[in-house]
């Protein structure tokens, strides 16, 4: 099991930070895509850091050509050695419709066209194949000599998708090369739901769980003294109720009946009352969500929780804490992790 962290850098600050979490003992790294592009922080980090994997954790996809991300995935797949993953995501409806201004349904099916078109062009790429993709909402039938990179010598970048939902979750077992779970996440969900919809995807592709990356997102609570820990637990807090706001982020809430909540913290959300969301969050909650407690706790539960499933393990962590801490966790997760691993 590989160990990820977050890059939350500025551009400027990048590759010193990526540098920074190899030294830390992180396997890879990814960024996100909020305020700022998520690719181009991890060309810095790459020149800083060339040992980690780097990826986009997630690049939003639907206002980006396939052609683009093509591009910009090669040449990531080619300047890192071959240490590049790309993570897509669908965004919600109204990031899409009203932020980007691009058409958002049905997210399932024009996702998995996406994934298609990539690796229709990918494959043209890499193994001199004719571009002739031609799907429902994407088509790619050109592709000349002088707009046409040749084989990358480090292979084809991996597409991982980011789901949540059911047909989303499916549509990555069924064409994507893995998954990253979204870091509103409980275990009931993951076993009611996130896993079978990713049995049904494999197989209706015809593949195995071994020819699949499962990443998971983990949320994780932890400090160096009580005073660390609850502005740890505050920070969490605050993501969770901005998370259960989200009317598509209901079901795992259901998973652990908490759904009936989200309907309230929709309503303080549209009343921009973000600061009010973190009230409603429980310790009930928190602790479904959430691995939480003293440094050298927090290996054996995370093992313990995801060591079965995942793949790769990926941190998530919106405070800050001090290297050694996390130097510790790191070292401690991969003693743990190999007997718990997936075979």
């Amino acid at each position: 099991m590989k160990i990820d962290g977050p890059l939350y850098s500025r551009l400027e600050d990048a590759g010193a930070d990526a540098a920074r979490m190899a030294a830390i003992g992180y396997d890879g790294l990814y960024t996100l895509e909020g305020s700022g592009d998520p690719f181009l922080p991890l060309v810095l980090a790459s020149q800083q850091a060339p040992a980690l994997d780097i990826a986009t954790g997630i690049a939003v996809a639907f206002p980006r050509n396939p052609l683009h991300l093509a591009y910009q995935a090669w040449d990531l797949q080619r300047y890192s050695g071959g240490h590049f993953l790309l993570g897509l995501g669908s965004q919600i409806r109204a990031h899409i419709e009203k932020r980007f201004g691009v058409d958002f349904d049905p997210p399932a099916a024009r996702m998995r066209d996406y994934i298609l078109a990539l690796k229709a062009i990918f494959n043209c790429w890499q193994h001199g194949e004719r571009l002739n993709y031609q799907g429902r909402f994407y088509r790619h039938t050109l592709m000349t000599p002088m707009f046409n990179p040749g084989p990358n010598p480090h292979g084809i970048p991996p597409v991982l998708l980011g789901a949540l939902g059911p047909r989303m979750t499916e549509v990555a077992g069924e064409v994507a090369d893995g998954l990253i779970v979204h870091p509103f996440n409980n275990l009931a969900f993951l076993h009611q739901h996130t896993l079978p919809a990713v049995q049904r995807g494999l197989e209706r592709a015809g593949r195995q769980r071994a020819d699949f990356t499962l990443q998971i997102n983990a949320m994780v609570i932890t400090g160096e003294s009580p005073q660390a820990m609850a502005t740890a637990r505050e920070s969490i807090r605050q993501l969770l109720g901005f998370y259960a706001s989200t009317p598509a982020y209901r079901p795992p809430m259901d998973a652990i009946g908490k759904g009936e909540l989200q309907g309230e913290l929709n309503r303080l959300s549209k009343a921009g009352e973000w600061e009010a969301l973190a009230g409603h969050i429980d310790d009930d909650f928190v602790t479904a969500f959430a691995v939480q407690g003293p440094p050298d706790t927090i290996a054996a539960q995370l093992v313990e929780r995801y060591g079965a499933l995942a793949d790769r393990l990926a941190l998530y962590i919106p405070y800050q804490a001090p290297d050694d801490l996390w130097r510790g966790i790191i070292a401690d997760l991969h003693r743990l992790a190999p007997a718990a691993a997936p075979e």
